[in-house]
């Protein structure tokens, strides 16, 4: 009866062990997916458009909605795929 126990304790602490190499493997892992790129993409968009807003404001709104364009999708592929 000890030795099943002592078994099963050997057992239960060797997933345990190897639950936790998945998970940091798992972290360790570089990203596929460019979606922190689109984010700093898009961020850079948003804050280059003044300057071009005093020139010509079609264009410059244009960059400012592309800028969130751009941002959001980075942010969809970043956060909210990664739940699903």
């Amino acid at each position: 009866m000890i030795l099943v126990g002592k078994k099963l304790h050997k057992l239960y602490t060797v997933m345990l062990n190897n639950r936790t190499a998945l998970a940091h493997n798992e972290h360790n892992r570089p990203r596929k997916s460019g979606g922190f790129f689109l984010i700093i993409l898009g961020s850079l968009i948003f804050i280059l458009a003044p300057i071009t807003f005093g020139e010509s404001p079609q264009t410059g709104m244009g960059f400012i909605v592309l800028g969130f364009i751009v941002g959001g999708i980075g942010f969809y592929l970043n956060f909210i795929k990664k739940r699903r």
